[in-house]
């Protein structure tokens, strides 16, 4: 036998958009992630919880959450794909704030844009 609670039930039609909390489950989920590209024009590719990127010059972007998080004590991931290989590539994620966060990919020291990028936000 199943029990559910819910304070809030999604209609068929979407009408209500506010989904029942799982207290338990709220710190372990995602609170935002995405897929970006830095080359060229910067852009999402998806997202959940990201309302924009900000490109603050050659491989640095600035993350923007649609939905400020409570507080700036948040784990950010980030990650990257390349093209070709490359010895010596980071990802840094600095300037944690309630609203956005920074990412910053270096190729052999150097700040470099990428074509496939991904980060990942755990926290409150």
């Amino acid at each position: 036998m199943s029990t559910i609670k819910a304070n809030t039930l999604l209609h068929s039609d979407g009408s209500t958009t506010t989904q029942p909390s799982i207290p338990a489950l709220d710190t372990r989920m995602a609170k935002a992630w995405l897929q970006f590209y830095q080359t060229g024009t910067q852009g999402i590719r998806d997202s959940y919880n990201v309302s924009s990127i900000t490109d603050i010059g050659v491989g640095s972007t600035t993350v923007n959450f649609t939905n400020n998080l409570a507080n700036a004590n948040y784990s950010a991931v980030a990650s990257y794909t390349l093209e070709q290989s490359i010895n010596n590539v980071s990802d840094e994620v600095t300037a944690h704030g309630v609203g956005s966060f920074r990412i910053h990919h270096r190729e052999n020291g150097a700040l470099t844009d990428t074509s496939r990028h991904a980060a990942t936000v755990f926290g409150n």
